[in-house]
């Protein structure tokens, strides 16, 4: 029997997929973060942001020194 709210199809054609091609990556850790869109139009790519994070994570790291 047919489901009309089944969204897969009959038949997938997986001739040209590669088997484990992203294992290797998955067993060295996968930390996938989704921005908020008002941040992300901030940053043209993942490299951009991760940029951005180091420079706050050096910049957390300071010590302050507080002079009167």
């Amino acid at each position: 029997m047919s489901n009309p709210d089944n969204e897969m199809r009959p038949e997938y054609d997986f001739s040209h997929g590669v088997r484990g091609r992203h294992h290797q990556a998955y067993q060295q850790g996968a930390n996938i973060i989704q921005l908020e869109p008002d941040v992300a139009a901030h940053f043209k790519d993942a490299e951009a942001v991760n940029r951005a994070l180091r420079l706050l994570i050096q910049l957390a790291e300071q010590e302050v020194v507080l002079r009167r």
